[in-house]
C-alpha cells in the first residue's frame, strides 16, 4: 500500500495555484511557488491521511448498509421437513 498520496504533475501546480489564490484573497498575502509548495507538502503529509481515513470509514458504513439491504431481500427457503410433516397429518 502507498503510504504517501502522489499528485500528477499538473495537478499539483493547479493546488499550488489554488493555495497561492486563497492566501492573497483572505489575508492579501503573496505566496510565492516555494511556500506553496510547502504547505501543499505539509497538508499531504500531516493532514490528508485523516480525510483519507475519514473517506475510508465512511464507505465502510455505506456498503455495510447495503449489504444489510441486500440480506433483507433474500427468499424464504422452502422447508421440506415441514411440509412432509402436514401430508402425513
Amino acid at each position: 500500500m502507498q503510504s504517501t498520496i502522489k499528485l500528477d504533475k499538473d495537478k499539483r501546480i493547479e493546488m499550488i495555484c489554488h493555495i497561492k489564490d486563497y492566501f492573497l484573497k483572505e489575508r492579501n498575502e503573496e505566496l510565492g511557488d516555494l511556500a506553496s509548495s510547502l504547505l501543499l507538502d505539509f497538508v499531504i503529509e500531516r493532514l490528508a491521511p485523516e480525510f483519507y481515513n475519514r473517506g475510508v470509514y465512511d464507505s465502510y458504513l455505506y456498503m455495510s448498509d447495503r449489504i444489510q439491504d441486500l440480506l433483507e431481500i433474500q427468499k424464504p427457503q422452502w422447508n421440506s421437513s415441514a411440509r412432509t410433516a402436514s401430508i402425513e397429518t
